[in-house]
């Protein structure tokens, strides 16, 4: 009898196999494929390296700027591809070490639930206290006729290329869509990225999702909202993609087209109507707020859940969902989680959008600060982007979102600023070091109250 069976190795379940075992409690974690699931091996981590060479290739178009002068180069998708995969391999290899020093027992099989008690896998039956249900997403399939043409793709699909298409077509403005899109054009695609919806990234602040439209134009990406696509069809030279925009029909010829239009729950096999464990629109297994379900003594946490399908958020909700095992305490993961989009130039957000305030009728103000005033960015020959900062009426810091150079590594400070619940004044009174891109930061929260420094006053 186990304390735990936990069903998923991904950033949820490994993260809370080992919570558990700091707990003292017996682990079980089962996984179908590789420790480490969708973010390691087919998300995060690889796209991430994807982004490293392609932000490389942007640098090298900008070496003259540097002094430096280039006789010649080439890429190679299947030497990146290498690349990627000794980077993947070296991380599940370095989580599966941990694993064992933790002296967690691992099982790599298919599980579904016989009761509230019982999991079973590849045949055999395993008995536990509790059961943790962390199996993750996998991308949504689109109604849509030519979905199984050969050269039509998913997230998964498109890192296992090693040739790079000369066109490619990318259905879907999120974030995954948007990834890839930086991603093939510096690496060499004529890419045409369509979304249904009027905006890019709708989930986000409107304003990164304009501005990083443009950003993308520029580049060359071509960019079509309000469309959506009808057909894909097989022809002689590649594929056809049909659509419907606003400004009638469109057609785009492709050598590969990527699927990027969100993610649904991975439930297949874990047998939840047979256990009697209920589940919301599009499958999400439902939850309360310890990550129980309607099953007494199974959880659910991750993905598999909805709600933001972030890594970072299935990590802390599966420490959560234990130490409410184990009756330490009884939370939620914090309502305050950073988010953040690799594309180039980098978004990160965390709190609330303009609309979610205007939605609320919340007084608030805004403050911006454009990177092209910062001086590292133009040292670094990143000028593109800004920081938004916005305070409600009693000068608290409510949300903080970022387009430009290492957004993602800059969001943390809002982040802490917004844990702590700090004012704009406590927030400016933190000395920023010079010259940093964090400059850009505390400029956005200055000029929130019209003192920005650096941002010639508005004419009166």
């Amino acid at each position: 009898m186990y304390d735990i069976i936990i069903i998923g190795a991904g950033p949820g379940g490994y993260v809370a196999a080992i919570r558990a075992r700091q707990l003292g409690l017996k682990v079980l974690l089962i996984e179908k494929a590789q420790v480490g699931g969708t973010c390691l091996n087919r998300g995060c981590i690889p796209t991430k390296a994807y982004h490293k060479d392609a932000h490389f290739i942007k640098d090298l178009a900008k070496s003259p700027q540097f002094g430096v002068t280039l006789s010649g180069w080439q890429f190679s998708l299947a030497q990146a591809w290498e690349n990627k995969q000794k980077v993947v391999e070296t991380l599940v290899a370095g989580i599966r070490r941990l694993l064992q020093a933790y002296g967690i027992e691992v099982l790599q099989a298919q599980a579904g639930l016989v009761d509230g008690h019982t999991v079973l896998a590849d045949g055999v039956q395993h008995h536990g206290r509790f059961i943790l249900l962390a199996t993750g997403s996998i991308p949504a399939v689109l109604d849509v006729p030519g979905m199984d043409l050969p050269g039509v793709m998913n997230s998964d699909e498109i890192l296992d290329l090693q040739e790079l298409p000369a066109r490619m077509v990318i259905i879907g403005g999120g974030v995954i869509g948007l990834e890839f899109a930086s991603i093939f054009q510096s690496f060499g695609s004529q890419v045409t990225v369509i979304e249904y919806l009027p905006a890019l990234l709708n989930t986000l602040d409107e304003e990164l999702g304009k501005r990083l439209g443009v950003f993308l134009k520029r580049q060359g990406i071509h960019v079509m909202t309000s469309t959506g696509v009808q057909k894909i069809e097989l022809e002689k030279d590649g594929l056809l993609v049909k659509a419907e925009g606003k400004k009638g029909a469109v057609q785009v010829e492709s050598d590969a087209v990527l699927v990027a239009a969100g993610r649904l729950p991975f439930t297949a096999g874990l047998n939840l109507d047979r256990a009697g464990i209920k589940t919301g629109p599009k499958g999400f297994v439902q939850v309360d707020h310890t990550y129980k379900t309607s099953l007494h003594n199974v959880y659910a946490i991750g993905d598999v859940i909805g709600g933001q399908m972030l890594a970072h958020v299935a990590s802390e909700e599966g420490i959560a969902a234990v130490e409410s095992m184990a009756g330490i305490r009884s939370r939620s993961a914090s309502p305050l989680v950073p988010s953040c989009v690799f594309t180039i130039p980098e978004i990160a957000s965390v709190g609330l959008s303009e609309q979610q305030a205007k939605e609320r009728g919340m007084k608030y103000r805004s403050g911006k600060f454009q990177f092209a005033a910062n001086g590292k960015a133009l040292t670094m020959a990143e000028s593109d982007g800004v920081v938004k900062v916005l305070v409600d009426e009693d000068d608290v810091i409510i949300g903080v979102h970022i387009i430009g150079p290492h957004a993602s590594d800059l969001i943390m400070e809002g982040l802490a600023l917004m844990e702590q619940g700090a004012t704009r004044g406590q927030a400016v009174d933190m000395i920023h070091p010079h010259p940093t891109l964090s400059e850009a930061l505390r400029e956005a929260i200055l000029d929130a109250g019209g003192e920005a420094i650096h941002l010639a006053p508005a004419r009166k």
